[in-house]
Parts: C-alpha cells; structure tokens; sequence
C-alpha cells in the first residue's frame, strides 16, 4: 500500500514529524520532490533533528530511504545530513538514490543568489539553495542526472556546453566570474565518488516492492499553496507539491496510492514572500511565534522567523482539495492553549464579496480576512491519549475547523513528540 503525506498550506505544517510517526508501520520512504530548501523538523528518541534531504522515516532500522528521480539532489547536503545523524548515534540508514535523479550544482546556487541580488526588493525570497535554476535547468535539457556519471565520454561534452551556455549569462547579465568546464568536471566526479554505492533504478525497486505488498510512505516538501501551477504564483517553489506528483516523483502507477494523508496547522505560518491572508503582525504575531512549534517558528532550513497568521479555512480546504485528501493530520494544536478565544478565518472579502473559494494570485492579494472568533480552552493538552479527554472548546475547534475544510481530522498532534498524537475514529 502507499500512503502519501503532504502539506495543505505554505510548507512548515509538521510533515516530518506525521511521517517519522507513520513510518513505524512502513518498509520504504520516498522523497519525491524538492530539494534542501526546506526542512523537517523531527523530534524522536534519538533527540532533535531538522532534515533537508533525506526522507523522515530514516529513523528507524528496517526501513529504506529513497531519494526519487523527482528530487533536486543536492549530494554534499545529503551526505552531510546523513553523517549529522549517524554522529548522533542513528544507525546507518539504508539508503537508494534514483539513477534518473538530477543534480543541484554548485552553479544553481550561485545563480540563485545572483538572481535573487539583481531582483533586489521584487525578489522571491528564497533560501539560495539553487532550486529554482536546477529546476529550469532540468526542463530546458541541461541538467546533469546522476546516470549521467557513469558516461565519462558524454559527460566530457556536456561540461563545455553547458558552461558554455552560463557563461553568456554570468558575463553579460551578471557581471560574475565564470565556469570553468574542468572545475565542472571534477565537481562532477566528486559527486560520483559520493553517490556511486546507492545508485540503482528505485522505480523499479519500488514495482517490485508493490508486487510483494510493501508499505510505501511518500513525503513531499512545502505545501499545495507552493505548487507552481495550483499555488500562489509566482511566489511558489519550483517542483509540484501535490500528491499527484508523487506518482511521477517517485516512478510508481498512480492508481496505487491509496490514502493521502495532509497536514494542517492548528494556526498559520509561511516563510518567504506571498499572499497570506490570515496573517498577524505586531505582538499578537510574537506571541504566537514565540509559543509556536517545538521550540518557536523559525525556519528549519534558514533560522528566519515565519511569518504567522490565524487557521485559514479557505486556502486550508483549498489545499486540502488539490492533494485528494483521504485524512487531514492536524498539528501543533497544543500551541493554542494560552489564548481566551482563538480568530478562525473563514471567508476572504474581495472587492466588497465574501468568498469561501480560494482565488488566483491577482485577487488573492485583494482579499480581506473574514473571521469567526471560537472560544479557546486556556490550558495545556500536552499528554492527553484520548480525543474525548480534550476540553470541550478545543474538541468544537477541531470540528469547526472539519465542519470548514470538508476533510476528516483522524489525527490530532498534541506536542513535538513522536507519541504525541490522538488518533481520531472517524
């Protein structure tokens, strides 16, 4: 069976910690999409980690990590991360990366920044961790995947073409020191010394797989608001952050993925530049940071702050819609325990009308909050096993919020941690 488990929102909604808990019952994880821009935030019995790359259920020893053909592979970072975990006493995972993955270069990295500095106040506010030109680089032919290594003749010629073709840009554009095709090379052939021993063809690890009745967990990165086609563009990431995707990401049929399970906030948070209508600023947006997360709202991958905003009802069952939700994880409602009553966005005001349906970019940016303000239940859920055992006012915010989005809530996470979470009989 494969499960996928995906963000409704911005990103930061607590997929690592939905998938390091689910990856318990799961023999391979999958990161179909993305690259090292974003983090999950994991906190388990081995202690506290934020990975970029590598999938979260490689905490546990009798499961396979795959890093799939849709991934921007950074391999520095990988086997950086792979060495953070390892130091801290997790076993070796056992690890296979897809021969039709392609490789974040060094190059993607510095173009990013470039771009990002030639933008300067219209920029996209990215982490520079090269995504977007892999990305463009991957769809206009140039981008080198990792079988690639294995062809030195091939490889020889394709270094001098493609620095080629960047040096006209870092040249003339840019104003920036350019490639050198031997540097590129060698760069190149580290990266194969690297990744050589873990290279196969997962797609047709993960038929084989299927055909034996294999659990299969899919994790993607950011969340559908991210999505360069359904998301807020163009201040989205530049691989698609649905579900669907995951089918391509990872080389399996999409008919067998069989439960999608999306992650919600209990309340909002973005890193980067975009529409977010719920947002709060000024103290109220302190507090709720400051309280936030496992240890304040600050992005796993960058350290800047989230900016922060109240449950978003509509871009949440939006968000909900474009992954096919099966089950919506619900996170981080511990967080809420200090408030009197707790704002709940349940309608935008566009030129003088009140939408429930979330609209393009262009309105999007029009668009006035509208909120319903629930009672809050001012004490801590941290500990509590049994859905029942929750205060009556925090039990009619998760079901309002059911009520709004159109999706079942069958797991509630009341803390960080790997065993906290309440299980709902929907």
């Amino acid at each position: 069976m494969v499960k996928a488990v995906v963000g409704a929102n911005w990103g930061d909604e607590g997929k690592g910690k939905i998938t390091d808990m689910l990856a318990e019952e799961a023999d391979i994880i999958v990161r179909f999409q993305g690259g090292a821009n974003a983090g999950h935030t994991i906190v388990n019995n081995y202690g506290k980690f934020a990975l970029h790359t590598l999938p979260s259920g490689v905490f546990y020893d009798h499961t396979t990590s795959i890093i799939g053909n849709g991934v921007a592979l950074d391999i520095p970072v990988l086997f950086k991360e792979v060495q953070s975990i390892v130091d801290r006493n997790v076993p070796m995972p056992k690890i296979l990366v897809s021969d039709r993955a392609q490789m974040v270069m060094s190059y993607h990295k510095d173009f990013d920044a470039y771009e990002e500095e030639r933008l300067g106040g219209k920029s996209f506010g990215s982490t520079k961790s090269g995504i977007a030109p892999f990305y463009s680089d991957k769809y206009a032919k140039i981008g080198f995947q990792v079988s690639e290594l294995f062809d030195d003749e091939l490889l020889k010629e394709k270094v001098v073409r493609v620095a080629e073709q960047k040096n006209v840009l870092l040249k003339h554009l840019y104003h920036k020191p350019l490639i050198n095709p031997d540097d590129l090379y060698e760069e190149l052939m580290e990266y194969k010394a690297k990744v050589e021993p873990f290279v196969c063809d997962t797609s047709l690890f993960l038929h084989n797989a299927l055909k034996e009745g294999k659990n299969i967990l899919l994790e993607g990165q950011l969340g559908s608001l991210k999505d360069p086609d359904h998301g807020i563009y163009p201040m989205v990431t530049s691989s698609s952050t649905l579900a669907g995707y995951g089918a391509i990401g990872a080389g399996i049929p999409p008919y067998e993925i069989q439960k999608i399970v999306t992650v919600c906030k209990a309340y909002s948070s973005a890193v980067g530049a975009g529409a977010f209508v719920s947002e709060i600023f000024g103290e109220e947006a302190d507090e709720l940071r400051r309280r936030g997360g496992d240890g304040g709202e600050f992005g796993a991958t960058t350290g800047r702050p989230r900016r922060m905003g109240w449950f978003d009802c509509v871009a949440s069952k939006y968000g909900c819609r474009m992954q096919g939700t099966t089950d919506v994880a619900f996170t981080v409602l511990d967080v809420l325990g200090y408030l009197e009553e707790i704002p709940v966005c349940v309608g935008y005001e566009i030129d003088g009308e009140v939408t429930t349906d979330f609209p393009p970019t262009h309105l999007l940016e029009k668009a006035k909050p509208v909120f319903k303000r629930l009672p809050g239940w001012n004490s801590d859920i941290r500990g509590i096993k049994k859905y029942e055992d929750l205060p009556e006012n925090c039990r009619k915010y998760i079901e309002f919020v059911e009520e709004q989005i159109g999706y079942p809530i069958t797991m509630v996470s009341n803390g960080p941690g790997r065993e906290d979470i309440i299980y709902r009989n929907k």
